[in-house]
């Protein structure tokens, strides 16, 4: 299924004028909303990109809201699986908001923010973006630093919409926030930590993959996210760490486990991790370790990643460095390295999963262009006691 170019009919607008800001909105609903938790995604110029890692991830993995296309003028008329993961999945890259408007034929509950740029801000045609999707009646997700329902023009406008906006990093209030209290040792099942020698190298990813295979085979497996994607994915557990007092970033990661824990009685915990432990910009890894007491770790990397993202001068850290780091910095082992195959061919990630298990001497295998049993048998060569937990055990 490929998107069309196609535009809106004409309709008559009134123009709203406040603080200095000037917003187009239509005199009222273009259409009539008919389908719970369909959702538009925002990625202009970005989709398949770093920056793009919240529209990816919707695209290829959403239990909360049903993806009907991705705004990308760049992609426009492309499939956004074939772009991705080279797999038609339906879902169509679209010029503009009108092109998204009328191919889905009618309007979306969400208009999801999708892109996770450095600054974690809105530019002002973005802002205008958003208002006039507020105005069309769509509900807003937020994943941004920039909390929109601290500003009077989107409250206003989602006023007048009757729409809400949810800002995903925003955390609780100070006072309600957690410290670090040893709980984290009642929590008897394996918490295993996907880390990465990167950020946006794809944690997340491999983190679902991972669950899903685990739970598909029997293993009962609870994922913590820990960024706004994984919570915009529909996680039911997880807190948007960087947006977070560093004096509670543990507390509250250890309470969330610790709540999986005694709701799901889970087989294994799986944790979502973010940045790097060896990059000098994010220090989230060293809360993951800290508040989780991860038993082992997963680590995600890019072989043809040169330099750190984002930091040109910076060089990626080979695997073993990483793995050396975080062994020495927490009581954990890396149970096994899981590839990120971009600018890669198949010959050569084959190649690379064979010269990194003969380096490393743990099991080595790329989430999404490997079956997932390996991911399986990774984490059975660690934790043989979540063999009892399969079905066939018996």
């Amino acid at each position: 299924m490929s998107a069309k170019p196609c535009s809106l009919p004409a309709i008559k607008r009134s123009t709203v004028l406040k603080k200095d800001v000037t917003v187009n909105l239509p005199l009222k609903p273009l259409l009539t909303k008919r389908r719970a938790n369909t959702a538009i995604v925002y990625c202009e110029g970005n989709f398949a990109a770093l920056d793009g890692k919240t529209a990816n991830g919707l695209v290829r993995s959403s239990e909360k809201y049903r993806i009907l296309s991705v705004i990308d003028s760049e992609k426009a008329g492309l499939d956004t699986g074939m772009v991705l993961d080279e797999k038609n999945n339906g879902i169509p890259l679209c010029r503009d908001l009108a092109d998204a408007l009328a191919a889905a034929g009618t309007v979306p509950d969400y208009f999801i923010f999708g892109m996770a740029p450095s600054s974690g801000m809105l530019s002002l045609h973005e802002r205008s973006l958003i208002l006039e999707a507020i105005s069309h009646g769509m509900n807003i997700v937020n994943g941004l630093h920039e909390f929109l329902n601290d500003d009077p023009i989107f409250i206003a406008a989602c006023e007048a919409s009757q729409v809400e906006i949810l800002d995903v990093r925003k955390p609780r209030a100070k006072k309600d926030l957690r410290m670090f209290s040893g709980r984290i040792a009642e929590v008897t099942c394996p918490r295993i930590a996907v880390l990465g020698t990167d950020c946006a190298i794809g944690k997340r990813t491999t983190a679902t993959v991972l669950t899903k295979a685990l739970n598909d085979c029997g293993i009962r497996a609870v994922m913590i996210g820990t960024g706004q994607t994984g919570l915009i994915q529909g996680a039911r557990y997880g807190v948007a760490l960087d947006a977070i007092p560093s004096q509670f970033c543990v507390g509250e990661l250890e309470a969330t486990i610790v709540e999986a824990f005694e709701n799901e009685k889970p087989d294994v915990i799986i944790i979502e991790g973010q940045g790097a432990l060896s990059h000098p910009a994010f220090s989230s890894s060293s809360f993951i370790l800290r508040g989780s007491c991860a038993n082992g770790v997963v680590l995600q990397h890019a072989p043809k990643r040169k330099h750190r993202c984002d930091f040109e001068k910076m060089l990626i850290p080979a695997p073993e460095s990483e793995i050396n780091l975080i062994e020495t910095f927490a009581e954990t082992k890396v149970i096994g390295l899981t590839i990120n195959h971009e600018n890669m061919i198949d010959v050569e990630v084959t190649a690379a999963i064979t010269r990194y298990e003969k380096e490393l001497g743990i099991p080595v295998t790329d989430a999404l262009t490997r079956s997932p049993k390996h991911l399986i048998d990774m984490v059975m060569a660690a934790f043989p006691e979540l063999r009892v937990s399969l079905p066939t055990a018996a």
